[in-house]
């Protein structure tokens, strides 16, 4: 927790050369650890603090600003594998949370997918045309935000009525702490972490099962 707070604080400073310093101090860990065991930790914690008024949304927003210039940076350095599968990504209508999104996105790009990310806040009738021309192997989808709920189902039921029959994955804050079964199509996988997510298209890479629901 520490270390998620450390970096927490540099984010907030808006200075990603000292972000980039923090994260280069853990050289023995993982792209894939070092999202799941810095990055995200120290978002979630500025999320408390934003929560908490303990700072205010201009904070916010320039951490994840700084975070995300980070993670740009990360993704660019990146050793891709190649495959001729294809995936797109995106937040729901009105939904600003974007950065494990991201996170995913980069997952995929560093296995070699051909990917296409919308980043926050886009309206199904766009995704869906994007979704029938383009034919996505995998639609990834996040949700952080509780009323943003029945928005999930529409997007969930209208990506598994697609010809092509795309798998559809969810993923976000919400993920993790509530049941959002009810808020999904059948075919939808749910996906609580990137440990999780990683596992998922590993298995989906060598043929496995695509609609378990973690």
């Amino acid at each position: 927790m520490k270390q998620a707070e450390t970096l927490a604080s540099l984010l907030l400073e808006g200075n990603s050369a000292k972000v980039w310093e923090n994260i280069q101090k853990h050289p023995q860990l993982s792209r894939l650890e070092v999202f799941q065991n810095l990055i995200t930790p120290a978002m979630q914690h500025i999320g408390h603090l934003w929560e908490t008024n303990q700072i205010t949304v201009a904070d916010e927003h320039l951490a994840t600003a700084t975070c995300d210039f980070v993670l740009s940076k990360l993704t660019y350095q990146r050793e891709k594998r190649q495959s001729s599968q294809k995936a797109m990504f995106l937040c729901l209508d009105g939904e600003q949370h974007y950065i494990g999104l991201k996170m995913v996105n980069s997952l995929f790009e560093e296995h070699g997918w051909e990917t296409k990310y919308f980043g926050p806040s886009l309206p199904l009738e766009y995704a869906l045309k994007t979704a029938k021309d383009w034919k996505p192997s995998v639609i990834g989808l996040s949700v952080s935000i509780v009323y943003h709920l029945p928005k999930l189902k529409e997007y969930a039921e209208a990506f598994a009525k697609l010809p092509h029959k795309p798998a559809v994955l969810l993923g976000g804050r919400l993920a993790g702490k509530y049941d959002l079964l009810p808020y999904c199509s059948d075919h939808t996988v749910i996906l609580r972490d990137l440990p999780e997510t990683k596992e998922w298209l590993q298995n989906y890479e060598a043929g496995g099962q695509q609609n378990a629901i973690f």
